[in-house]
């Protein structure tokens, strides 16, 4: 897709979630919106605004939240259900688990300010964990949009897509990576973004755009990484991981989450099962999170280019001596 630079428009993922979010209530009018007070920042207020009727404020009550959907779900209504991330699936995890996904019930959870780039809110809300306890849910789909775009027709894609799912959404402006006219979503998919035989680079969110940047200064080195984008963590596109790996011997993968539970676990599961290879895991070492802001706590928890690159280098390393 050319080089990408640091200079693209950006955007934030729940910017383009609100919005699109309006467009498909014009659409469908079996679409329901709740939310736990938060629909400015969460951006259902787009929604909100246009159908009032079919909005419901539910205040800071997110286990209410997920059980009203989940009885909305249950007469055919398609319930979009927003909050924090730190609450809608962090407080409202046994209500997700026994409400909507023991009953494979049709609640959209889509969450906004997950991960570090909430910033100022600081560790309490800085949910680094949410990837993990979701996917570990039977029957729940989880994806992780890596930009605006992305998280545009994903929006699309759930409202018409059967079951519960988990959308994953950030505060932060990030770079828009992906056309809108060309790119195409579609669960379960993971797109090839950059190719490359030297080493795979496997990204979800906004580090997807790290990698990509990490990609040129590997370039730069006479290293060719293959970059792929991972925004459907569950169910993962296993054909394609593995694919990957069976050309460039070795990976990283990137996330903006506990490296415990998320992306680089579950890459690590099927890599293990079926082609294990020399591998490193980009993310959050076990910690909470702190105050501060985005582009500057990414850099304190060692989610950068750099990182990346030098995560690369060295599986090559790992690759190359195992190969002796």
């Amino acid at each position: 897709m050319g080089t990408m630079t640091e200079k693209k428009e950006q955007i934030a993922t729940r910017v383009a979630y609100g919005k699109t979010l309006a467009e498909l209530g014009k659409e469908n009018p079996n679409i329901v919106v709740l939310d736990a007070d938060l629909s400015g920042s969460t951006q259902t207020k787009f929604f909100a605004k246009e159908f009032p009727d079919r909005f419901f404020n539910m205040g800071v009550a997110e286990q209410n939240m997920i059980g009203v959907a989940a009885g909305l779900a249950s007469t055919g209504k398609i319930p979009f259900a927003s909050s924090f991330a730190m609450f809608a699936c962090g407080r409202a995890w046994e209500i997700v688990r026994n409400a909507v996904c023991h009953n494979q019930f049709n609640v959209k959870i889509c969450a906004t300010h997950a991960g570090l780039t909430v910033g100022e809110d600081g560790g309490s809300h800085q949910i680094i964990e949410d990837i993990a306890i979701m996917r570990v849910i039977p029957h729940m789909t989880v994806i992780v949009p890596a930009d605006a775009t992305e998280a545009k027709l994903a929006t699309r894609n759930i409202s018409e897509f059967f079951g519960p799912v988990y959308m994953r959404l950030g505060r932060s402006n990030v770079p828009v990576i992906f056309d809108e006219n060309k790119y195409e979503f579609k669960i379960g998919r993971a797109p090839i973004v950059k190719a490359g035989i030297d080493v795979s680079i496997f990204a979800c969110g906004v580090m997807l755009s790290r990698a990509l940047w990490a990609q040129e200064i590997l370039q730069n080195e006479g290293i060719s990484a293959e970059v792929i984008n991972i925004s459907t963590i569950k169910p993962l596109d296993k054909e394609t991981i593995l694919m990957s790996v069976r050309k460039t011997g070795c990976a990283v993968t990137c996330e903006e989450h506990n490296i415990h539970g998320g992306l680089g676990d579950a890459i690590a599961g099927v890599l293990v099962e079926h082609n294990p290879v020399p591998m490193k895991k980009i993310g959050v070492m076990d910690q909470f999170g702190q105050s501060g802001k985005a582009d500057e706590l990414l850099i304190h928890y060692g989610l950068t280019k750099e990182k990346i690159a030098e995560a690369a280098t060295e599986v090559i390393k790992l690759k190359n001596a195992k190969n002796c």
